[in-house]
């Protein structure tokens, strides 16, 4: 999983916790539970614990159901007894003794007002069924929010990373998100432009096509679930290649469109089709052989899409089932393209005889997606992330890569990815990350570096991408 700044350096992490500072008053050193590292507060201390030990309270909280009494057992027990991490035993901090405080003050067990904690935290929950976040009145509410009270704030708005998202039960934050939260999301796909410019891409349509009529024997007899169906093209072609039955899924309202199509090729004794979220239906069978998909978004990760095919898969794929594409790739590669650089940067320093500089702070953090021209490339590419879509867990589409990027004369690198700018271009096109200041390179040179990928709190289908370069830490946005 990514690494987290304690709040002082990352911008984004500021401001999502600037708010429980001004609630909480003058920021403090809190000690970490699991080592000598003195952080700016409460929140930036919680990051720390989940980012460095891989414990994260939030979750512990929740899985044991805690009051404020065994919130602090547990804050007194890791102080007093833990170095490294909780142990597997379930509540190993029920002595009585562990409400003796084992700091003095300790930020951990403080409110704003420096008051006892007094708010049980079983009356906070967020319901992952119904999406809603719910609370109860308490006295100290009228005083002052509990610290406790405004880390469930955070959950409940998905700002708390989930570390411990598995296929057994966590759901992250995209199937958290409420209807009405994500119908800007659906939308965006209820109008036919988008889906014609997907069926044009031939790069895209013919590979799903070629894969399953090539394979027949994989799709013969099966029951296959088509997650975000669109105008039903998948489901189509499974159908073709033998499926016994296919389950199409689609919250935007193009699938009435796509409920047309399917009678109109006589194919709706084998496809149904039905309008909801994956995360918010029942289906009416209780396993499917085959999961397919056309997740993939911009950066490959961009709206998170695949968060609700792995949503699909834990609850619905048999054991032996397989959900396609089952392995995908993302790959970085160095460009030095002057005249794009001017045209995007070097634009703001002189804008009809006005500086404009300014201007470039708005600029840089957006990240550009546009088709990068192949004579352009001065690396060869590398990966820095393989997703097997039938393993992996929620938490590891967030993470951090180290790469090497090996500076080459040669403009004709072997890219081991099909949306790479060297093949035929489709409508994912590149995602590119300028540099305000481009820095030169020579031949053989290897250009080191570290990227985070995660999802932005604030809205879970838009990403933040960090990159630690040549001293630079420089985060981007996609959204």
């Amino acid at each position: 999983m990514p690494e987290l700044s304690d709040g002082e350096e990352d911008g984004d992490d500021e401001e999502q916790w600037q708010w429980m500072e001004e609630e909480d008053g003058a920021q403090v050193n809190v000690p970490c539970l699991f080592c000598d590292r003195l952080l700016s507060s409460a929140p930036a201390t919680l990051q720390h614990c989940t980012a460095e030990h891989q414990v994260n309270l939030v979750q512990v909280i929740r899985r044991h159901n805690l009051d404020d009494y065994g919130y602090i057992k547990m804050i007194n027990f890791i102080r007093s007894t833990v170095s490294t991490g909780l142990p597997d035993t379930s509540l190993p901090w029920e002595s009585e003794a562990f409400l003796r405080p084992v700091l003095q003050d300790d930020p951990m067990l403080q409110t704003g007002t420096a008051a006892p904690l007094k708010i049980s935290l079983s009356c906070v929950s967020v319901t992952s069924q119904q999406n809603r976040s719910t609370s109860c009145n308490s006295e100290s509410e009228s005083e002052s929010e509990s610290f406790l009270l405004s880390l469930y704030k955070l959950l409940a708005q998905g700002l708390v990373l989930n570390t411990e998202a598995s296929k057994s039960g966590n759901l992250g934050a995209v199937a958290e998100l409420r209807e009405d939260e994500d119908e800007a999301y659906f939308s965006s796909y209820g109008h036919y432009g988008i889906h014609e410019e997907m069926l044009k891409d031939r790069v895209r349509t013919e590979s799903y096509r070629d894969f399953m009529y090539r394979n027949p024997e994989v799709f013969k007899d099966k029951v296959v679930l088509d997650v975000g169906c669109g105008t039903g093209i998948l489901s189509m072609f499974a159908a073709r290649s033998g499926a016994k039955k296919v389950i199409a899924v689609d919250q935007s309202e193009i699938i009435y469109q796509a409920m047309d199509i399917v009678r109109s090729n006589q194919l709706d004794d084998k496809i149904t089709l039905i309008k909801g979220r994956i995360e918010d239906i029942n289906l009416a069978v209780e396993k499917v052989d085959i999961i397919i998909s056309e997740w993939m978004g911009y950066f490959l990760l961009f709206e998170s899409m695949l968060d609700s095919v792995l949503y699909a898969r834990d609850l619905y794929l048999a054991d032996n089932g397989s959900v396609y594409p089952d392995l995908c790739n993302i790959s970085l590669a160095a460009v030095g393209d002057t005249e794009r650089h001017k045209d995007r940067i070097a634009f703001w320093d002189d804008v009809y005889g006005f500086n404009m500089a300014c201007m470039k702070k708005a600029v840089l953090p957006e990240a550009v997606v546009e088709v990068v021209k192949a004579d352009t490339l001065i690396s060869e590419p590398t990966v820095i992330q393989t997703i097997d879509c039938n393993r992996v867990c929620p938490s590891e589409l967030e993470f951090a890569s180290d790469f090497c990027l090996k500076i080459t004369n040669t403009t004709d690198c072997t890219v081991m990815f099909s949306t790479g700018p060297q093949v035929t271009k489709t409508h994912w096109k590149q995602t590119i990350f300028l540099l305000e200041r481009p820095f030169s390179v020579q031949a053989g040179e290897e250009l080191r570096g570290k990227i985070t990928v995660r999802k932005n709190k604030k809205d879970p289908r838009s990403l933040l991408v960090t990159f630690d370069l040549r001293d630079r830490k420089l985060t981007y946005s996609l959204q």
